[in-house]
């Protein structure tokens, strides 16, 4: 028997590994097998090039448990070790000391995956005591058994074992007891074992049998050697890819398309990734890209590796030369990544553009459930959106689809302004924006329907690239002022008629929280509705956008901006005017007629100290504006209360702007049951 010390340094290497190079304990079964899996690729390899002459017989890899003892057992039949070996691979990890040698292979991807050294003593973070009983497959040698508690002493001696490979011996720790339940260590063989290129055996399938589960004689095998990306495309079928993606992801829906990577220059990379049905939740679509290394599991967060908006995909990529560190839990900065980034972008845009020239029919049908994943694309990545902006479609409220130049095509003619501008009418929610839909209709006018999560922004993007073009919600504003042809016609009332039409209904608007009114008088014809509603398209927009940007919080806190338009030519809101007019004139006229005469004062004061500099000013003339300008404002405020006082009362005002309200979904709580029972009175 041989004795020794695995390393130069006192302290427990062990202890260090753990600490440094690994967070998750989980994955030390993936290094076990994948270990197990290489050695037994190194055989068939030996085989093939004639250096191995011997029969290769099953080459599974098996994995077992022994509740009793405490143990949990991987073995292969692969090349197994000599004493030599062990004292290569497994006695050296520690020769120049722990901190060197993490320092040594800290950016040695090739290190991790399939060498007998670091990937072994992971199995110290839940073993209190490893084994490794090996034979190696060259003619003559001895089976050997090393031996390690987890300090830095070991033992190795002769051992019995007949046939080639290894046998590790995990003895589980106190602390670690779930590693001895099979429910455990399938579902970590499944998450990392599952596409293997050697077939990994973990017990027996099991079959119902008098009222119970039991055993059967056949392998229980986990993994799947030959998974669908290293395959040949042009063996497949469309319905291979359906089967594979149900296979990783049998809860969802059935994928709209799917790519195959197989590139093997400038780096190594295969994989498939299938485009899902993304609707309104981006956050919980991510993380269902699988990162593999040589068929085995590594990660599913890939956002280091493939462009954040391509993280909505579903799939697998699996590659050699993606950078990873030492323990494979995060990637490291090499310019490998981005070119495999810009790769993956390019066959997306590629994939997507075949589809649209060779079936727009499909394509289309499919739209509704892909643009959100392309948006996200072009909103954030420039490159995806120069590739992408001949394929991305816009829909009418009408369910026709049209890519970007079609669509300025189509309303060139009819939706350009006075000032050469192409507006663009969009609908946020068809619904709750349908009578100002009917509106730009009746024009002869096409709405966008841009209902998706990511489509307003898209729209505010494509403002920014084109030229001399507007992209406008429909109920921003009245739409013969949206896409203003010609001058707009001046209504017919004098300053004071609009004034006090304006203050009848602005002093009778519901208290709304977070929203902020203004009040217009537009003259818009005798047809048109009395009242309406429309937003501010800057504030809106700005605010929408805050969802999206950072660094624009400033607006999300802002109060909603609404106008409330009176049209000056309808009857009834003529009516609303002859009536303030009649009811409020002899309280009014003496009113107005002081607040006249004091604005005529202060029109006198102002051009009398204009120009003049606030020291040349006397402290009488200083008071006398200070006083004027007060009258006016408390002559102005009982203007004003004398025409909110009759608004009041009149149920045509409120009317009016309830109706405006509810036609835009504002009107709630107590305003809402005033307007109902306002409403059966009228009726009555």
């Amino acid at each position: 028997m041989q004795k020794g010390n695995i390393g130069v340094t006192t302290e427990n290497i062990f202890p260090v590994i753990k600490k440094f190079l690994y967070s998750d304990h989980d994955i030390f079964l993936r290094e076990m097998v994948s270990n197990a899996v290489d050695a037994t690729q190194k055989l068939k390899t030996l085989s093939a090039t004639g250096d191995f002459k011997g029969e290769l017989g099953d080459l599974s890899v098996r994995v077992s448990l022994d509740e009793k003892a405490g143990t949990l057992t991987i073995s292969d039949r692969g090349i197994g070790m000599t004493a030599e070996e062990i004292e290569k691979y497994i006695n050296q990890i520690a020769f120049s000391g722990v901190n060197d040698f993490l320092e040594k292979y800290q950016d040695k991807a090739e290190a991790i995956i399939g060498h007998f050294g670091l990937g072994f003593y992971s199995s110290f973070m839940v073993a209190k005591k490893v084994e490794i009983i090996t034979k190696s497959y060259k003619e003559g040698s001895k089976a050997v058994k090393w031996s390690c508690d987890g300090s830095p002493e070991y033992t190795l001696e002769d051992a019995e074992k007949e046939d080639r490979g290894s046998d590790i011996v995990l003895y589980i720790d106190d602390d670690c007891k779930e590693f001895l339940q099979k429910s455990k260590i399938e579902e970590l063989l499944n998450k990392y074992c599952k596409f293997m290129a050697v077939p990994v055996v973990f017990g027996k399938k099991t079959e119902w049998k008098d009222g119970k589960m039991v055993d059967t004689e056949e392998d229980n095998v986990i993994n799947n050697v030959e998974p669908l990306w290293v395959k040949a495309p042009s063996g497949l079928k469309d319905e291979d890819y359906k089967s594979f993606y149900r296979t990783l992801f049998p809860m969802n829906d059935e994928p709209l398309f799917w790519i195959h990577l197989n590139v093997d220059y400038p780096f190594n990379l295969t994989g498939i990734l299938y485009f899902p049905r993304v609707k309104n939740n981006i956050e919980l679509q991510r993380n269902k890209i699988q990162l593999y290394c040589n068929q085995v599991f590594v990660t599913d967060q890939v956002e280091g590796i493939v462009p954040e908006f391509l993280t909505l995909l579903h799939g697998v990529i699996d590659s050699p030369d993606i950078p990873l560190n030492v323990s494979r839990s995060y990637l490291q900065s090499d310019a490998n990544v981005k070119k495999i980034a810009t790769y993956i972008t390019k066959k997306v845009a590629d994939r997507l553009q075949s589809i649209f020239k060779e079936s727009r029919k499909e394509f289309e049908e499919k739209w509704d459930d892909l643009k959100l994943f392309i948006n996200y694309g072009m909103l954030s990545e420039s490159d995806f959106y120069e590739r992408a902006k001949d394929f991305s479609l816009i829909k009418d409220t009408e369910g026709k689809y049209f890519t970007f130049e079609e669509y300025n095509t189509l309303i060139k003619d009819n939706q350009t302004d006075k000032e050469g501008y192409l507006v663009n009418l969009y609908t946020s929610n068809k619904e709750e924006q349908y009578s100002y839909i009917e509106a730009a209709k009746q024009k002869g006018y096409s709405v966008i329907d841009a209902s998706g999560q990511l489509d307003v922004p898209l729209l505010s993007m494509l403002e920014q690239k084109q030229e001399k073009t507007r992209y406008v919600r429909v109920d921003s504003d009245i739409v013969d002022r949206i896409i203003q042809k010609e001058d707009a016609p001046k209504n017919n009332l004098s300053v004071e008629e609009t004034d006090n039409l304006s203050e009848a209904f602005r002093s009778q608007i519901p208290t709304i929280e977070k929203a902020d009114f203004t009040v217009d008088v537009q003259s818009l014809g005798e047809s048109f509705q009395p009242v309406l509603v429309t937003q501010n398209e800057y504030m809106r927009r700005m605010k929408e956008m805050s969802q999206f940007q950072q660094g624009m919080g400033f607006y999300a806190q802002l109060p909603d901006s609404y106008n409330l338009v009176l049209n000056a030519d309808h009857a009834l809101v003529k009516k609303v005017l002859d009536d303030i007019t009649a009811n409020t004139a002899d309280v009014l006229k003496p009113v107005a007629s002081e607040l006249k005469g004091q604005e005529a004062r202060l029109a006198a004061l102002h051009q009398s100290q204009d120009g003049k500099k606030a020291e040349e000013l006397t402290q009488e003339e200083k008071d006398d504006m200070q006083n004027t300008q007060k009258t006016v404002a408390e002559l102005q405020d009982k203007k004003k209360a004398i025409v909110a006082s009759y608004a009041k009362g009149n149920d045509i005002v409120h009317q009016l702007i309830d109706l405006a309200l509810l036609q835009n979904g504002m009107l709630q709580g107590a305003a809402l049951d005033k307007f109902l029972k306002r409403s059966i009175s009228l009726i009555k």
